[in-house]
């Protein structure tokens, strides 16, 4: 394949250099057929990789309620990220993948989706405010992970030891000010470490100068926009839907997402709450995740440890006596501790029944301040 690309780029840049010749471009397949075009014709060459084993893309990991602060009482809640993690043995690939949160903002709030105490929605999920896509396609190797900084994409720890570190090279940030997302407490200019192309971008069709995560209670989910260009299907005034009850104002507007595109998603309920509704449909998650903010906690996937022990390359190095599981009895949570046993070289295969309910515990810390 590398020798091809390099054939095409020398023969365009030839024919383009050449006015009075007219140049065919033959193209040889791996079953040794070929395709002829000439040069004249073509407008323009471009390479793409397909979508492959996108299912098993998921939010291992989700960290949005703030941690407390050095000095005083009070808390920090500007440091919101989250994980992606190839929950497989072969490579996964996503074109236009974005990110999403469901309307409204809070489990505990109103809910105008309701009727007849059912959510009105079945084949859609109205994503509120905005959404974020990234750039390039998601490619993550058997097993990898990827980070995002929601808000915050610098060294935090620097002013606020219990928060989170994202200056690094290999992250990626939720910063993009010239879609109206530009809040400075919000989004500072990230850190050098991180490379522009690592950068998400998004399209704005809410109100509001910051994309408001519930601190509490987020309904989470990651999606591909098919068809079309993300932000060209975001800002098509056709798949736009309010929130009923309300004014068909910016401030109620949502973007309907085919239930279909959604590859992952995470109900979060508010711990102890009893307004607490689901907003996600049973077939993205059937059960929720309780988070109790301000302490630095993350959600985190269970484990499946039968398959991750089945799995031969993990023999002598998986790590156990987990003990950062806020409830030390929820589902999986207190036999391996998966990042310690990443960082010994081992595979996790983590639990992934569309029930966050069975599939994630609250967690002490957020994984990424594990090996500090």
């Amino acid at each position: 394949m590398k020798k091809i690309i390099l054939t095409l780029i020398a023969v365009l840049g030839l024919a383009g250099s050449t006015h009075a010749q007219t140049w065919k471009m033959v193209v040889t397949k791996d079953d040794g057929t070929t395709d002829t075009l000439t040069t004249g014709k073509v407008k323009s060459v471009s390479f793409a990789v397909e979508d492959k084993n996108t299912e098993s893309i998921i939010i291992k990991e989700l960290y949005n309620g703030g941690c407390p602060l050095d000095e005083g009482t009070s808390y920090f809640q500007y440091d919101k990220g989250f994980i992606l993690y190839n929950n497989s043995p072969e490579v996964a690939v996503a074109n236009n993948l974005c990110v999403g949160m469901i309307s409204p903002y809070n489990s505990n709030a109103t809910n105008g989706w309701y009727t007849d105490g059912k959510l009105s929605y079945t084949d859609y999920i109205p994503a509120t405010t905005g959404i974020w896509y990234f750039q390039q396609p998601v490619i993550l190797q058997p097993f990898e992970q990827r980070v995002v900084s929601i808000n915050g994409a610098i060294n935090n720890t620097l002013a606020n030891s219990h928060s989170i570190d994202y200056a690094h090279s290999a992250y990626y940030a939720m910063y993009d000010p010239e879609s109206g997302f530009n809040n400075a407490k919000y989004y500072p200019t990230p850190s050098d470490s991180v490379p522009t192309s690592h950068y998400l971008k998004a399209v704005e069709y809410g109100m509001g100068n910051a994309w408001p995560l519930s601190v509490t209670s987020p309904g989470f989910f990651i999606f591909q926009v098919k068809g079309t260009a993300p932000a060209a299907y975001a800002t098509n005034n056709s798949n736009y839907i309010y929130e009923p009850g309300n004014a068909t104002t910016a401030v109620w507007r949502c973007l309907k997402v085919p239930a279909k595109w959604v590859v992952d998603g995470l109900e979060v309920y508010v711990a102890g709450n009893s307004k607490n509704q689901k907003r996600l449909t049973s077939d993205i998650d059937a059960g929720y995740v309780s988070l109790t903010n301000r302490l630095g906690h993350s959600l985190y996937r269970n484990v499946d440890v039968q398959a991750t022990e089945a799995l031969p390359e993990n023999s002598g190095k998986l790590v156990y006596n987990y003990s950062l599981a806020v409830d030390a009895t929820v589902n999986g949570a207190g036999v391996i501790d998966a990042d310690a046993s990443i960082r010994n070289g081992a595979h996790i295969i983590y639990e992934d029944t569309n029930n966050s309910t069975n599939d994630f515990h609250e967690r002490k810390q957020f994984s990424l301040r594990d090996a500090k």
